[in-house]
């Protein structure tokens, strides 16, 4: 489906990864990008980098744990930049620590940000889309929303509490018969800074389990997603294994990652000293929207591309049996 020029996209965790990336992915359609997050540095490249793709760029610092503040950024969108049309939900923090290890404190944090920051925007965005009773609401998500994994505890439990409350928010909208779309993108591992500043306990530099894709390839599922009235849509083959698996062998699944879950969370690159993390505070510089797996990161996904073009893949499946019904009957050939 064609973008229109001038719509309003807002992002949230918008100042690097696949938030940053898919606000240049929005830009590139001609829209007007709204950047929320904590990061002023990554924030002010964000913006250049929208502007150099051809879109609009609106900047605000927040934190989405705020509740008030985020509910100021959309009033003054709305003002400024005009009435909202998508509201990606894809700020999120993580600890990788043993459930051991951590503190009470670094629970919270996570919730607030990865789980309440949703929530918040979500309100938000709704707060201006019902009385128009228009709009679409994108939460970004993970194959950890449904399978959890060792050593991130905090950042499962949010993404799984993320998918309850949309599944809720979800038969509500569907009771109350609004136009309003909400999805939920399902993510694999991907190449992002989120390494390079999550705190972590291990003693080697934290990776995503691979295989890795590059950013980009979420952005396009997140923007697919936007225009698609699709309840879920999943980015990457190892999401659909993940979620599926864990459906229908849970226990074997739990057998895999208790051998492979904490080796395959860890690079052989120890732990730089001094590492910041970005947990309380945000990490004033520019991350960019890849990290440091470029090499590694795969930059194409058939699963994706099967999943966008499944209505044409389903017509030419049609045409195929068709033409051998035909032949069968000896109408051809």
């Amino acid at each position: 489906m064609a973008l229109k020029r001038n719509e309003v996209v807002v992002v949230c965790g918008a100042s690097a990864g696949i938030g940053r990336a898919a606000a240049v992915a929005f830009a590139r359609r001609g829209a007007k990008v709204a950047l929320l997050a904590r990061g002023r540095v990554g924030l002010a490249a964000a913006r250049a980098e929208v502007e150099a793709a051809g879109g609009q760029a609106w900047v605000q610092a927040l934190d989405v744990a705020n509740a008030e503040q985020v509910e100021a950024a959309a009033a003054r969108i709305e003002v400024e930049l005009g009435e909202i049309d998508i509201w990606v939900n894809n700020a999120m923090l993580t600890v990788f620590s043993p459930v051991a290890q951590m503190t009470a404190d670094e629970y919270r944090r996570v919730t607030e940000v990865t789980y309440l920051g949703m929530v918040h925007g979500t309100c938000a965005a709704l707060r201006h889309m019902r009385p128009r009773n228009r709009g679409t609401i994108v939460q970004v998500g993970s194959a950890l929303a449904y399978r959890a994994i060792a050593l991130q505890s905090a950042y499962c439990a949010a993404k799984f509490a993320c998918r309850g409350f949309t599944d809720a928010l979800r038969v509500e909208l569907m009771q109350e018969k609004s136009r309003i779309h909400l999805t939920m993108v399902h993510l694999s591992a991907f190449n992002t800074p989120q390494f390079e500043w999550a705190r972590t306990r291990m003693e080697c530099q934290p990776q995503p389990v691979p295989p890795i894709f590059q950013p980009e390839i979420a952005a396009r599922g997140i923007v697919w997603a936007a225009y698609h009235r699709r309840r879920e849509v999943c980015v990457g083959f190892p999401a659909v294994k993940a979620i599926y698996g864990n459906k229908l062998v849970p226990r074997f699944a739990d057998w895999v990652l208790s051998r492979q879950g904490y080796d395959s969370q860890q690079s052989e690159q120890p732990l730089a000293v001094g590492r910041p993390d970005n947990l309380f505070s945000a990490v004033e510089q520019d991350m960019g929207s890849h990290g440091r797996f470029d090499q590694q990161a795969r930059d194409f996904s058939w699963q994706l591309w099967l999943t966008m073009h499944r209505r044409l893949l389903t017509l030419g499946l049609f045409i195929v049996l068709a033409i051998m019904l035909l032949i069968g009957i000896g109408l051809l050939g």
